[in-house]
């Protein structure tokens, strides 16, 4: 693989979609772009390496400034893409991989970012709802509020050049991995290489 590609992937909350990137990201030839937030760092997340976290200050500043791809805001908090990472990236040849929810996905298509758009979808609405609650990270109305908006991205999954119905994950993983253009995992440089 020489030529750079960017893989934008996104889907409802409690779809699996980081469960896959991380996977994904085990490749080293696949970059994760650090999105930046203006919420606060959760448990073990580290700034830089999870997130770039912002103040609301410094985050509109940066828009401002034209640093971001996209931005958008989501549950009260702000989110964007920041743009030069993806230059260098792709200019070295790696897969860059944005994780990014829906409204962030369709303002990218907007945008006319080249790339590779992925949905993860849900087997139902159903195992969703188990997979929300089984986090234990959420209180009932959170879980509510993220079902509620789970309908009408799904709404938006025809958008996309590819749909991955996560019913099982070595299954979803090796189709995208597949569609990030890494091939066989067995013909790749090994896994085990990246922490």
């Amino acid at each position: 693989m020489s030529a750079g590609r960017v893989l934008v992937v996104s889907g409802p909350s409690g779809c699996g979609k980081s469960t896959l990137c991380r996977r994904l990201l085990k490749d080293p030839r696949v970059e994760f772009s650090v999105s930046a937030t203006t919420r606060a760092p959760r448990p073990g997340e580290v700034d830089g390496r999870d997130y770039h976290f912002l103040t609301v200050p410094e985050f509109r500043t940066r828009i401002e400034s034209g640093d971001f791809l996209e931005h958008a805001e989501v549950y009260g908090n702000l989110y964007g893409t920041l743009r030069g990472p993806i230059e260098a990236s792709v200019a070295s040849g790696k897969v860059y991989l944005i994780e990014i929810d829906v409204q962030g996905a369709l303002q990218l298509m907007g945008l006319g970012v080249e790339a590779t758009f992925v949905f993860i979808a849900p087997p139902s609405a159903e195992v969703l709802r188990e997979r929300l609650v089984g986090r234990g990270t959420d209180d009932p109305e959170v879980i509510e509020r993220r079902l509620k908006k789970a309908a009408g991205e799904m709404e938006e999954q025809h958008r996309y050049h590819h749909v991955i119905v996560n019913e099982d994950l070595d299954t979803a993983f090796a189709e995208l991995r597949e569609l990030a253009g890494l091939g066989d995992p067995a013909a790749s440089p090994s896994e085990e290489a990246r922490p």
